[in-house]
């Protein structure tokens, strides 16, 4: 094994994405929730395009009291305004050229065909390129396009995007042990991990293979994973698989690669829980991400390889980690990163939290995320420490 540290693998799954960086297309605004902007969003005209009302009201020019000559609605394009005259304007509507004020409605007062009243100090339209000019950047390259990435992209003019999509993944659950109904017991457990993780990938933003169903239990042989992989791969940008990490009697994960001609980017890591995590590039730019079985194991690896490599195969970069407060101690891992399972405290600090043991998932399931304690350190209360959150929680 070449073990890497916990940073240099999330940089190493992240740069292989970026070696394998998925193709573009064109898709329309409406459709491209989720996937990523692979060419900056230009304004393709003035915003606003036209100077145009904010409020309701009416528009005059000169000194008042002013003949009311007409209305302008939303979408209508108005004559100049003259001297001495007013015009109502709706919100949104185009402003008349030649106007040095809008009085507001609730301040307006109209009596037989003549508006008076007081404008207010600052001006009550919106000039034209005052959100941005044509050609200016809006945002770019890069980001994710969420609703209102795409309400920009409309108001700016634009039918299509261009984006890169979500990277399709497939899980496979190895493990003659594993039981997929009933209650476990007689030396089967119920498989967790393949309920859990098609939406965390989805909440990490992969793409669901047609059905998106974890495949397995797989049958503990080499042949058995052999051919598993070779159909996910047909399917899937990206195949998670869960256990078989390591070398023992009946993990045939690693051989199983080397009959497929994987190459490692990631072969360990230094950190706890999760060390045996892998990460591996197949030839057709697909990749491999071994997750060892236990829970938490399984999310920490997903958290550290696969949401880096996702970032890198849809043109994202890394993204920088939030830092926030031990509320208490929180000891690490020797010489390996640890990332301890906790909970948001009082004032956004953190604590441990409990049944926080590799094969739990009642810790993960009440806690927010990791705190991630450097190599060789602890962590006091009151220290400031990277927080690495768990994907879908939705506290």
């Amino acid at each position: 094994m070449n073990t890497l540290s916990w940073q240099a693998a999330r940089e190493a799954a992240h740069q292989a994405g970026l070696d394998a960086i998925l193709p573009t297309r064109r898709q329309k605004p409406a459709d491209t929730d989720g996937l990523t902007l692979a060419a900056p969003l230009t304004a393709l005209t003035d915003l606003p395009a036209f100077p145009t009302s904010s409020v309701d009201g009416y528009a005059v020019r000169g000194t008042g009291p002013w003949k009311l000559t007409g209305r302008v609605l939303a979408g209508e394009t108005p004559p100049p305004l003259a001297e001495g005259c007013a015009v109502e304007v709706a919100t949104g509507a185009m402003v008349p050229d030649g106007l040095e004020a809008i009085i507001r409605l609730e301040d307006a007062k109209l009596e037989g065909g003549t508006v008076s009243g007081a404008a207010r100090p600052n001006p009550e339209w919106r000039e034209v390129g005052e959100e941005a000019t044509a050609g200016q950047v809006l945002l770019p390259a890069g980001v994710e396009i969420s609703p209102t990435v795409i309400g920009l992209a409309a108001a700016a003019g634009h039918d299509t995007l261009e984006v890169r999509p979500r990277p399709r993944a497939a899980v496979l659950v190895f493990g003659d042990e594993l039981a997929t109904e009933g209650v476990p017991g007689r030396g089967r457990v119920r498989d967790a991990l393949g309920p859990l993780l098609p939406p965390m990938l989805r909440h990490v933003g992969a793409a669901p293979v047609p059905g998106f169903s974890p495949r397995g239990p797989i049958e503990d042989t080499l042949d058995s994973h052999v051919a598993a992989l070779r159909a996910a791969l047909d399917d899937a940008d990206i195949v998670c698989t869960t256990g078989g990490t390591m070398q023992g009697p009946v993990d045939h994960l690693h051989a199983a690669l080397e009959a497929l001609g994987a190459e490692y980017v990631v072969d360990s890591v230094a950190v706890r829980p999760g060390f045996p995590m892998l990460l591996a590039a197949l030839p057709g730019e697909r990749f491999v991400v071994g997750l060892p079985g236990n829970p938490q194991s399984a999310v920490i690896a997903l958290v550290s390889l696969v949401v880096p490599l996702i970032a890198g195969l849809t043109g994202r970069r890394l993204r920088q980690l939030p830092r926030v407060k031990a509320g208490v101690d929180i000891p690490g891992r020797g010489t390996d990163t640890h990332l301890a399972l906790v909970r948001l405290g009082k004032y956004g600090s953190v604590v441990p939290s409990s049944h926080r043991g590799s094969a739990m998932l009642r810790g993960l399931a009440q806690s927010e995320g990791f705190a991630v304690i450097e190599p060789g350190k602890d962590a006091k209360e009151g220290d400031t420490v990277l927080f690495l959150p768990i994907p879908g929680d939705h506290r």
